[in-house]
């Protein structure tokens, strides 16, 4: 069975504030929710001269912990799979490449809390 509609919402609420964030630092946005197999990659960007997978760990409460602890060494796994599928499906070679993280917390009415972490994996 799938993931539950307001789980697909509260993460494309996420994604969208990623995004927005990752425009700012000027960041070149390539790609949104790359799908291969059974993995997705949320962002894709440019960063320079460096391309940048972008794992998004959105959370309405602390009940389930941090959203950093989401990010799971199977998880990164997952991402370098599905970033190397990428690479070869647009023939990239030679490519300077990064994975970071974005863990945003929206509670209530507040600002989210949002995290940058680069190159976690």
């Amino acid at each position: 069975m799938g993931t539950p509609i307001n789980q697909r919402a509260k993460g494309k609420v996420g994604e969208d504030i990623a995004t927005g964030f990752l425009k700012k630092l000027g960041y070149k946005i390539l790609e949104r929710n790359f799908q291969f197999g059974h993995g997705e990659i949320d962002i894709i960007v440019q960063d320079d001269n460096e391309i940048v997978f972008v794992e998004v760990k959105t959370r309405k409460s602390l009940e389930y912990g941090d959203p950093e602890f989401a990010i799971t060494k199977n998880k990164i796994s997952q991402i370098r799979r599905v970033a190397t599928a990428y690479l070869v499906q647009k023939n990239i070679t030679e490519q300077t490449c990064r994975i970071d993280a974005i863990t945003i917390l929206i509670q209530n009415e507040r600002e989210p809390l949002l995290n940058h972490y680069k190159n976690v994996g």
